[in-house]
């Protein structure tokens, strides 16, 4: 029997997040938490998170940085993730999540920070070192792509998919270089597809146009509560799918979700695009019915 692929998923903007708990709060006083959480933030970080919890073999990759970055390295440990960090000059990113009754969930971000030329080298060197036929998911912005020091490992990544599965949840500068190469799968959401696409146009009608012009193999597109579009192949019709209806408490994560019950049907499961969708859809709305992220019932 052919041994299942391993999932590497790769986070370019980690963060350590903290959350603070109110009774209520309201802006300019000072206020007293109620409570307070840390936990690893970045889009990679929460792919990760869910496949483990599907049982799918995965090692999350990320840049670290800083007092932050150690925090963020015992959390990992802590948690048992399967992960592999690149330490960079400077301190990983900090945010905070402020939780009360009287105002939505609010999500405080410190500025993106962009990995020392050394940490980038040194991951597309561990890539170029994995075997032929993993999978590798390009997860959340990636701070100073465009740049020169980020060549060794756009270099790794076209190197990639000519040996496994590269698949795409991202957005700006990477995921405008990306969409331009045969990658297995983008997932964006729909202000980053029209931003892509460079069309205001209905994302059914994009989606059927503009990746004509496009090597992409899958796309899903996702819009909040509103309609999923995608497209399981380049002549395949672009179909749509209504998420279920939840109360929504916090929406952080739910699009992570999505993705890793996508590539863990696709690729683990050989299921086709729209009955991942089938299995993701409730799962990823059900992270939106419930605080923390693939922490839902």
């Amino acid at each position: 029997m052919t041994a299942a692929p391993h999932i590497f998923t790769l986070t370019g903007n980690l963060l350590a997040e903290r959350t603070l708990e109110f009774g209520s709060w309201s802006p300019g006083k000072t206020q007293r938490a109620t409570s307070e959480t840390f936990q690893v933030g970045g889009k990679g970080i929460n792919v990760s998170k869910m496949l483990t919890r599907l049982g799918a073999a995965n090692t999350a990759l990320c840049f670290t940085g800083g007092a932050a970055g150690v925090e963020c390295e015992n959390w990992l440990q802590a948690h048992r993730f399967s992960y592999r960090s690149f330490h960079t000059a400077d301190g990983t990113r900090l945010g905070t999540v402020v939780r009360g009754a009287n105002y939505p969930e609010t999500t405080f971000l410190g500025p993106d920070i962009a990995p020392s030329e050394n940490a980038i080298a040194e991951c597309a060197k561990f890539l170029e070192a994995q075997d032929d036929g993993q999978i590798l998911a390009c997860c959340g912005s990636f701070p100073g792509w465009a740049g020169e020091p980020f060549e060794p490992l756009r270099a790794a990544l076209d190197r990639w998919i000519t040996r496994g599965l590269l698949v795409v949840d991202t957005y700006g500068p990477p995921l405008a270089w990306l969409a331009q190469r045969p990658v297995a799968l983008v997932k964006i959401n729909a202000t980053e597809a029209r931003t892509l696409f460079g069309s205001a146009e209905s994302i059914g009608n994009a989606l059927t146009t503009h990746p004509a012009r496009l090597p992409v193999g899958r796309w899903v597109v996702s819009d909040g509560p509103e309609l999923v579009t995608f497209r399981d192949g380049p002549t395949s019709p672009v179909q749509t799918m209504k998420p279920p209806a939840i109360h929504e408490i916090s929406a952080t994560g739910s699009g992570d979700v999505l993705f890793a019950v996508v590539i863990y049907s696709l690729y683990l499961k050989t299921a086709s695009l729209r009955e991942a969708l089938e299995k993701a859809l409730p799962l990823a709305a059900a992270n939106a019915a419930h605080p923390g992220i693939a922490e839902f019932p």
